[in-house]
């Protein structure tokens, strides 16, 4: 990719420097230095080590646990705010607390929502993320947001294992959104793992709408966490006669016992991205970087292009 000007700036926290790194790799230009600092009662202080007053400023950070992750983006974000930058993208490959986008019981919290007051309260002018839990918390932010798909980098991989019988499946009802677009792309069928759950993390029943006898199963979700839900699926397709079972999930948040889970389920693979980094690798896990789609999306950003293209047409 052709080197931008030296007006854009781009700079990293902790949590996902390995990603920032490839993203400006991919970008044409090397990634900014931030320092932090800590007091011995583990307070920290972010600083930037360079200029970058009048600057396009692209914060790298996604918000997984634990929350100091999501402190440390806001404070990065006033500290580049302060520092007289030109326009702030809060770039978050995963935004943390998108599964609390509503009130589903009495008495708790809209977290999604005060995720997004925070970061606009700290300073930022755009954010830019993938593969939000719920689209509409786009509709949290009275800032433009740039909402990529994991689908532009997983349909190739989908594409080149040439499935002979391929079936797209959605791992619950509130997941038939996503999994519709991979099925009108593929132009295949798509059936329904319907869940009913006992409580968060954890199911009390499953069942499959739709014909998957002799079928190649690909569950398409936007995370896994415990990966209870991806184990049981797979392990009730099979039952009901599926050929093989893989699961696209974008954010590996993988909590728990979810490793030993993957491992010593009847699932062929499941794929992820480098949104959050792994704890530790798996013969059943790949994952695939999203690095140049972030380059490409910053770059058109700060070119004031469209990033139509950046979208598979499904």
């Amino acid at each position: 990719m052709e080197k931008a000007s030296s007006l854009v700036k781009l700079v990293s926290g902790q949590a996902t420097r390995y990603l920032a790194e490839e993203i400006a790799t991919s970008f044409g230009q090397p990634l900014g230095d931030v320092t932090i600092s800590r007091f011995s009662d583990g307070e920290f202080q972010p600083s930037l080590d360079e200029s970058v007053r009048g600057c396009d400023v692209f914060i790298i950070q996604s918000t997984f646990a634990p929350s100091d992750n999501l402190l440390e983006l806001l404070m990065v974000i006033d500290a580049t705010k302060r520092a007289s930058a030109h326009y702030i993208t809060a770039v978050i490959p995963y935004f943390g607390f998108s599964r609390q986008d509503r009130k589903d019981k009495p008495r708790v919290p809209i977290a999604s929502k005060m995720v997004a007051n925070l970061l606009t309260a700290a300073g930022v002018t755009r954010i830019m993320t993938l593969d939000l839990h719920a689209p509409q918390i786009q509709g949290f932010f009275d800032i433009p947001v740039d909402h990529l798909e994991a689908a532009t980098v997983f349909i190739p991989y989908i594409e080149a294992l040439n499935l002979p019988n391929l079936t797209i499946a959605a791992p619950d009802m509130g997941g038939t959104h996503r999994a519709i677009g991979y099925a009108k792309y593929f132009n295949v069928e798509m059936v329904i793992c319907d869940k009913h759950r006992k409580r968060a993390n954890e199911i009390a029943s499953m069942t499959v709408i739709g014909d998957v006898e002799g079928k190649d199963i690909v569950i398409i979700d936007d995370l896994v966490d415990t990966a209870g839900t991806l184990t049981k699926a797979a392990e009730l397709l099979f039952d009901k006669g599926a050929n093989s079972v893989r699961a696209f999930c974008t954010h590996p948040v993988l909590s728990g016992e979810a490793y030993e889970r993957i491992e010593h389920s009847r699932l062929t693979e499941l794929v992820v991205c480098n949104t959050i980094p792994l704890k530790r690798t798996s013969p059943k896990i790949r994952v695939i970087s999203v690095a140049d789609l972030f380059a490409k999306a910053i770059h058109a950003v700060y070119s004031h292009e469209s990033i139509s293209d950046l979208f598979v047409k499904m």
